[in-house]
């Protein structure tokens, strides 16, 4: 058979309601695991979906427990034709973020497949569980295609607590690293720059969450009584946080601006447009970082995102000066940025403004990566998407979100490059999360066309 072939029966698996069937019952198992969920209930999922259509692809599978005890467990599935043939690690994660109901206004609520013009709406359809269903089956017919023999070796990790923070992951892949050696890693999650562009990214922006509190006192005071001799917790935290972030969203805390963007992250976001779709929103003028266009401000510069702010009752205020106030916050960064410091870097830079009161607790956490733009690999890769689609895929050096991918960057030492089949404006985390019929067709095309040149690669660095 032929590549065209293996396209052409990918495009089919969409056509013929196949792929609508084999989603159906993937997003109808409520693997939701940011809820605090039993780890062992969310098993299911690898055992009723994955491990039945690996085994039948020639996959041997082992399904681990997580070493953390909060997370779910892992999955891996090896197919090795020859172990001195190049080696690929894919990835995909079965669990979702909760399925907040009441607040569904598309489709037929989270956990049923519906369709509705272009879309087709559900929980997961976007992150990961649509994603990884084109990956796995554009793998299915380029090894159909190449009548059961690919050329090299494919190694499937999934794991059950992604939307958690990964729990465990990197952990397991330490103690596993023998047993997930390989030559390149791809993965499908995250979006596109747009919904008509086909788009590689090759790391993520990492993330720092961290919480601003001021507690004054035990209990609040009628402001009347008090209002003028006692502070304001609310006061004090808004002048802090207008000392970290300006009004126009401009960091001033030097010591956590990322360094000077490199040349060829300029050149590869030069040519990507962002926004501009249907339900994109609108770019606000002048906010962010000065003298950046806008794929630079998102991509490879770092921002400081206030997520929720509280004191008193917002939702029933009363004549009280409230007793605390609080501010969650995040601080997303590119590659070369000192985040295991910011707790020390808030820290002096708060006492220095004349806020030693607010504390700060870090969260959640986790690293940046980014592979080189000019790696071979970045583009082969990037050809492979062109002689699929027609359409030069958009090359962001990194995503501007965060995934676990320092795992695969640093623990596992491999080159990243990630091929997602989502778009901006899809939703996902939040209520009638979606995917796209005309991005999911593209996407299978790209990803059998690209399992079926892994095996044309001769002469290719590994």
């Amino acid at each position: 058979m032929s590549r065209s072939a293996a396209l052409a029966s990918a495009v089919n698996h969409l056509e013929s309601g196949q792929l609508f069937a084999d989603l159906s019952r993937r997003v109808s198992i409520r693997s939701e695991s940011d809820l605090g969920a039993d780890p062992a209930t969310l098993g299911h999922y690898f055992d009723a979906e994955i491990v039945p259509w690996l085994e039948r692809l020639g996959f041997q599978v082992e399904v681990s427990p997580n070493p953390d005890a909060k997370g779910g467990p892992f999955l891996v599935g090896r197919r090795i034709e020859d172990p001195t043939l190049l080696t690929v690690l894919t990835y995909g994660h079965g669990d979702v973020v909760n399925g907040q109901e009441p607040s569904w206004r598309k489709g037929e609520g989270p956990w049923t497949l519906a369709v509705d013009g272009d879309r087709w709406y559900g929980r997961g359809t976007a992150d990961n569980k649509g994603q990884h269903s084109i990956n796995l089956a554009g793998l299915e017919y380029a090894l159909a295609a190449r009548d059961g023999k690919l050329g090299y070796n494919v190694i499937v990790l999934m794991e059950m607590g992604e939307e958690a923070g990964s729990p465990g992951l990197a952990e397991f892949c330490r103690a596993n690293a023998r047993q997930l050696a390989a030559d390149l890693f791809i993965g499908c999650d995250g979006p596109r720059v747009r919904a008509d562009r086909p788009t590689l990214f090759l790391g993520s922006r990492g993330m720092v969450n961290f919480s601003l509190t001021v507690q004054a006192r035990e209990r609040a005071y009628h402001s009347g009584n008090w209002g003028g001799v006692i502070s304001n917790p609310g006061t004090i935290l808004a002048n802090a946080l207008s000392t970290i972030v300006d009004a126009s969203g401009q960091m001033l805390v030097p010591e956590l601006f990322p360094p000077a963007i490199p040349a060829a992250v300029k050149a590869a976001l030069a040519d990507i447009e962002l926004g501009g779709g249907k339900d994109d929103p609108a770019f606000t003028p002048g906010w962010g970082e000065p003298g950046l266009s806008p794929a630079e401000r998102l991509v490879a510069w770092n921002t400081i995102e206030v997520l929720a702010l509280g004191a008193g009752s917002a939702q029933r205020p009363v004549n009280a000066i409230p007793s605390s106030a609080v501010a969650h916050c995040q601080l997303r960064f590119v590659v070369g940025t000192p985040w295991q410091q910011l707790e020390t870097i808030l820290r002096n830079h708060l006492d220095a403004q004349g806020f030693a009161d607010v504390a700060i607790d870090v969260t959640m956490s986790g690293a940046a990566t980014r592979l080189d733009v000019d790696h071979p690999w970045v583009t082969w890769v990037a050809g492979s998407i062109e002689s699929s689609t027609g359409v030069l895929p958009a090359i962001l050096p990194n995503l501007a979100g965060t995934l676990p991918n320092d795992v695969f960057a640093d623990v596992l030492g491999l080159p990243t490059i990630w091929v997602p089949h989502s778009y901006p404006a899809c939703a996902q985390h939040g209520p009638d999360e979606h995917m796209l019929t005309s991005v999911t067709r593209e996407g299978l095309q790209m990803m059998a066309g690209l399992y079926w040149d892994l095996g044309e690669r001769a002469g290719l660095p590994a």
